[in-house]
């Protein structure tokens, strides 16, 4: 993936930095999200048993996700290129949030969504009992269904796609919140988009479904930024004015959140901005 252009991430903190074995004190809280594995030998090793060097390629593996989490998404992405299929969590989460935050142009946007499904999709293959490998997958093709319109997505069958990975991640990783709030979001935007009764005949979508896995997703993750910018959104895609207050009261909680790294940082200050407009 060509990352030499991308933009550098425009809010630098030294907090971000988890040198050492600060990655390791810190990772639990860092992915109580994306019940993302700590990447030691052992993990390594789960991975991909015939790995030559699992020591050294923990070590790489650890500076990608440093990289990721300080903002430095480039890096992230080919350190973690280097390193091969086991660090696609990395890649995808590092170009996906650089894509959807801070890529401005309309078809790299595209084209970086694009190069994360494929991967995804090649993650699923090898490591099907991976939460992650089948949680981007559904997150990077709803990203990409922005960008061409979720309505032609769904034509495409999308939708079908994302429902069969989010709902793979949920049983692989009960407790994986970004998958929660991804489902509750899925459901808000069928709904949104074809009607309650279209959306629950032909995708399964429901109103009350959708509010329960992003109030789920709040529950485990009641600092994360990004689940209740999604509630939010949720909020107002299936009620509109009737629930604006609600909607707007989740911005504000959003953006009073404190960041633990680049993400996070990136979270609140699109809350920020979204409530000044």
């Amino acid at each position: 993936m060509q990352t030499t252009r991308w933009a550098e991430f425009p809010h630098p903190s030294k907090t971000f930095e988890y040198a050492d074995q600060a990655l390791a004190e810190h990772w639990a809280e860092l992915h109580r999200g994306d019940q993302e594995p700590f990447p030691d030998r052992e993990r390594v090793l789960a991975l991909d048993p015939d790995c030559a060097d699992p020591e050294a390629t923990a070590l790489a593996l650890q500076q990608a996700w440093r990289d990721f989490h300080a903002g430095r998404f480039a890096a992230a992405v080919d350190g973690a290129e280097e390193i091969g299929l086991i660090a696609h969590a990395v890649a995808n989460k590092a170009s996906g949030i650089y894509a959807d935050y801070l890529e401005e142009d309309d078809q790299v946007k595209l084209d970086i969504y694009q190069a994360g499904v494929r991967r995804a999709e090649a993650a699923i293959q090898s490591f099907p009992d991976d939460a992650n490998a089948h949680y981007f997958h559904a997150f990077l093709l709803g990203r990409y269904s922005q960008c061409i319109s979720v309505t032609k997505a769904l034509a495409e069958g999308v939708g079908g796609k994302i429902r069969k990975s989010l709902d793979r991640a949920l049983k692989l990783a009960p407790k994986h919140a970004e998958a929660l709030t991804a489902s509750g979001l899925y459901h808000a935007e069928i709904i949104d988009k074809v009607g309650k009764l279209i959306g629950s005949m032909t995708y399964g979508a429901s109103a009350d479904k959708a509010v329960a896995d992003c109030r789920k997703a709040l529950e485990l993750t009641p600092q994360a930024a990004i689940a209740h910018l999604e509630y939010g959104n949720a909020l107002y895609l299936l009620y509109g004015d009737k629930r604006l207050e609600e909607s707007n009261q989740a911005y504000e909680k959003a953006a009073a959140m404190e960041s633990m790294d680049a993400m996070q940082k990136l979270d609140t200050e699109y809350a920020k901005a979204s409530m000044s407009e």
